[in-house]
């Protein structure tokens, strides 16, 4: 039975739940990001992992610059390489069976962690094989969310993991508080070892939902697939054999898959010129790299730290009230992406976000925090005016962005080389952060407020408006000369007067009923030739 229907059309209560569950991928991530804060500053694991002037005595431990970044920055050394064998091994075992290994790499690493006494070594050994985990999870978790969900809701839902990863933020901050009151290592164990429960629920509740129908069809397993598909509408098993929306779905899959086997694409092909595949690959790993370059894993990763050196005396509560703002502000920002479309949001958020970065460095940098408390008081208000604007914007609109820009044949290598190279920067900046702020202090705020400003302006001047497209549609306004960046908002494929006949011819072809004009949208895209030549029939 139907939970509720968008636009006329039935979705299921499996298709949150299985959205929500497979989220569970971003959740891991981001208690995993969320923990390192507070863990560098918990007494025992200084004693054990830290350097001590005097061996025992917890005012005298330190960690050097070294030390520090490679046991918080090893974890993205691990997610990068996972997440390059995270599409191919979702292609082998299926992406129910790949999300379970995965998580049980990530419990290993777990284990790895909670075992280390004295050697830090181990304990960063430990980060980077949960980081293969949380890379191949990161691959396989929006594929396996796009592939499943019904299309109406499938922005929505694959943006749940987004939301997840604010919420396993939080979440790892509310522990912490409360385990840096326990004696001894149960302090760090504790945060560490509970990690241990959040792959369990998505190894085995992923295993009780329906495998990608997609997959499933590229399999010959087509019985499956009509049963994934009903499931997710909401629509019995007993119908789904008859059923016009699935039958519909089936025979669409049937046909991508059909293509995507006559035009293979290898690696090369996601650098060719040819239909913009080198210039959409290089703005997905620019603007994955910008995403990692606005400074909000700054305040994740070292946040506790951050906020003690502004002369905070519980920081532990600061990082929770950071942690709030950014897991409550990602609803908005999946209403605000839907409402406003890409660009916008993207560059209002970039300058919003200089703006507060440029107030918190120059706060910082003109009086000393620790002996001025209403500078440090103004230092938390702009960090969290920062992270308001980027989990309203930059946080969901990326990934977001990643699933609708490549073309089908070359999107999971593209979309693969995008996300290695979030991880790439997401390393470079959790190793190097320790050394660049001893050298410059808060002055680093001002290197992520100009990267800011540069990321708007590459949104600008590059980033081509996508929203309410369908993918095809997407290829065809890339491919059209006649398209620029700045004009792609009232871009219409040829044959539609504006965008807005567009949406509303797709919505009655959804519905099955008659459509004006003498055509949808796919008769349309047949008529111009396809991709290739759309920018001749514009």
């Amino acid at each position: 039975m139907a939970l509720f229907y968008v636009d006329g059309l039935p979705i299921g209560w499996m298709a949150i739940m299985l959205a929500v569950l497979a989220s569970m991928g971003g959740f891991i991530f981001g208690y995993d990001t969320g923990q390192i804060s507070d863990i560098l500053l918990m007494e025992d694991f200084k004693l054990r992992f830290a350097q001590c002037g005097t061996p025992g005595v917890v005012d005298t431990c330190k960690f050097s610059t070294v030390r520090e970044g490679l046991i918080v920055a090893l974890l993205s050394i691990g997610t990068l390489i996972g997440a390059l064998f995270g599409a191919p091994t979702a292609d082998y075992l299926g992406r129910r069976y790949a999300m379970t290994v995965e998580c049980v790499v990530f419990m290993i690493g777990v284990i790895i962690q909670i075992t280390s006494f004295h050697s830090w070594a181990q304990f960063a050994v430990g980060r980077l094989v949960s980081g293969f985990g949380v890379g191949s999870l990161s691959a396989a978790v929006p594929m396996y969310q796009a592939e499943t969900a019904p299309p109406q809701i499938r922005g929505t839902l694959t943006a749940t993991y987004q939301l997840f990863i604010t919420f396993g933020i939080l979440v790892a901050y509310c522990i912490s508080i409360g385990a840096r009151y326990i004696d001894g290592s149960g302090s760090w164990r504790t945060v560490v070892g509970i990690g241990l429960v959040w792959p369990l629920i998505l190894g085995i509740g992923i295993l009780f939902m329906p495998e990608s129908p997609r997959w499933l069809t590229a399999q010959n397993r087509f019985p499956e697939a009509r049963s994934a598909i009903a499931a997710t509408r909401g629509i019995p098993e007993s119908e789904a054999e008859n059923h016009f929306f699935v039958h519909r779905e089936l025979e669409e899959m049937k046909s991508a898959v059909e293509f995507e086997s006559k035009v293979k694409a290898g690696w090369l092909d996601c650098f060719k010129p040819e239909h913009k595949q080198l210039y959409r690959t290089l703005l997905g790993m620019t603007l994955q790299m910008f995403q990692q370059l606005t400074g909000a894993n700054y305040f994740f990763y070292y946040g506790a730290t951050i906020f003690t050196s502004v002369g905070i005396d519980d920081s532990f509560v600061t990082q929770i009230i950071l942690g709030a703002v950014n897991f409550g502000c990602t609803f908005g920002g999946m209403y605000v992406m839907e409402k406003f479309g890409r660009r916008y949001p993207l560059i209002i958020g970039g300058v919003w976000q200089s703006m507060w970065l440029f107030v918190f460095a120059a706060a910082g940098t003109a009086k000393d925090p620790k002996t001025d408390e209403g500078i440090g008081k103004l230092m938390i208000v702009s960090a969290c005016l920062f992270i308001f604007g980027y989990a309203m914007t930059w946080a969901p609109g990326v990934w977001i962005l990643i699933g609708e820009t490549f073309p089908t044949r070359t999107r999971a290598r593209q979309g693969a080389l995008s996300t290695a190279s979030n991880w790439l920067w997401n390393f470079l900046l959790a190793f190097f952060t320790p050394f660049i702020t001893s050298a410059i202090e808060f002055r680093y705020g001002f290197v992520f407020a100009a990267c800011n400003l540069a990321g708007a302006v590459i949104v600008y001047f590059f980033l081509y408006e996508s929203s309410d497209l369908s993918l095809e549609s997407v290829d065809m306004m890339y491919c059209d000369p006649d398209c620029k960046p700045w004009t792609s908002r009232t871009w219409a494929p040829a044959g539609f007067s504006s965008r807005r006949e567009l949406i509303e011819q797709a919505r009655a072809a959804e519905m099955h009923k008659p459509l004006e004009a003498g055509g949808g949208e796919e008769t349309r895209f047949e008529k111009a030739g396809g991709p290739a030549d759309a920018g001749n029939h514009a």
